[in-house]
């Protein structure tokens, strides 16, 4: 849509939104005709400013006032018009003022980052942490709703982590609880990853016990698989009636087996979906709810580790019109600076 605009209505455009974003106030015909390029009648700029809102780039909150950008035109002017300018000395001084500190806990760090970009932005800033990797002492899950639920990882250092995930449907708080009490009796001494391999190899384990215990039943005929590999197998047998003696106390401990491995199968997807969950979300100087009002923004920028991968981001919420090209290289500059201060500690 910006290629096809002319070189007039680009600027009309450019500058409506550029107006807002600085006063908040709707842009009149007339303002504009002491700014623009070329001379214009206030006329010339109405129709052009009709034919925006027509393409649904500007709105018109009262009859008689100027146009003010919709979410559509903030977002095409973001991507294709927006001019960033440089980080200026004094917010990067502030920034480094605040992070220059060598403070060795990262959850205090990243607290400073949060309320840096805070004061320094006048927004609220967000920090995603990275996770943390070290042995767990307790796990516990706590549900959300039917379709979200908490998992509450302290670990043997002392590190308390929440983190949101989907859990598996038809789940209860008595299967979490479950789940929970059979990792934590396996979970002294092992990092999250390490208890996900010790869970991979408790269920091949138990998959090796039951293919041993059923292969005489299929090879007699007595019994045979349905959606064999598939975490819904099931072991059909044929003439139970006519097991007798062994073959019907196989049968018993064929079912246990099955019980216990698609036990061990539920808290192994429990804990996969655990650690891909959310990591903990720090919020500064304004309150969640932010997130739930309309006409809000976030500039949000990833940060790596030596390994260049992302392990977390920093960010700002503000209201649609934030000073976009003043925020984004301070969000940029900020999310550097904290990936090489957590690659310097690594």
């Amino acid at each position: 849509m910006m290629a096809e605009m002319n070189d007039r209505t680009r600027e009309v455009f450019r500058r409506v939104v550029e107006g807002y974003l600085e006063t908040g106030d709707p842009v009149g015909s007339r303002t504009l005709t002491r700014t623009m390029s070329e001379k214009v009648s206030a006329a010339t700029i109405r129709n052009v400013m009709q034919d925006l809102e027509f393409l649904g780039l500007l709105d018109s909150p009262h009859i008689s006032a100027g146009r003010i950008p919709t979410q559509q035109g903030l977002r095409m002017f973001v991507d294709g018009l927006l001019e960033v300018s440089d980080l200026t000395t004094e917010d990067r001084a502030r920034i480094d003022e605040t992070m220059g500190t060598n403070e060795r806990d990262v959850s205090t760090l990243l607290d400073r980052v949060g309320s840096a970009l805070s004061g320094v932005t006048s927004g609220a800033s967000l920090v995603l942490t990275p996770k943390h990797e070290a042995p767990i002492k307790h796990i516990d899950f706590v549900s959300l709703g039917h379709d979200r639920a908490l998992v509450v990882l302290v670990f043997a250092d002392g590190h308390v982590e929440n983190r949101v995930f989907a859990p598996p449907p038809g789940q209860t708080q008595s299967s979490m609880r479950e789940a929970a009490n059979f990792l934590n009796a396996m979970a002294e001494g092992r990092t999250l990853s390490e208890l996900r391999e010790s869970m991979k190899r408790e269920i091949d384990r138990h998959r090796r016990d039951l293919d041993v215990l059923a292969q005489a039943m299929v090879d007699t005929g007595l019994a045979v698989w349905e959606h064999e590999g598939e975490p819904y197998e099931r072991l059909i047998v044929r003439g139970r009636a006519n097991l007798l003696g062994e073959s019907e106390e196989d049968l018993e401990r064929i079912r246990r087996l099955f019980d216990d491995l698609e036990r061990k199968r539920d808290i192994a997807e429990f804990l996969e979906l655990a650690d891909e969950g959310q990591g903990v979300r720090i919020f500064i100087g304004s309150e969640n709810k932010l997130f739930s009002l309309s006409g809000s923004s976030l500039v949000v920028s990833p940060y790596m580790n030596a390994d260049r991968k992302i392990i977390g981001a920093v960010g700002v919420i503000g209201p649609t019109r934030l000073n976009y090209g003043r925020i984004v290289p301070i969000v940029d500059y900020t999310a550097q600076l904290v990936g090489k201060l957590l690659s310097g500690r690594s």
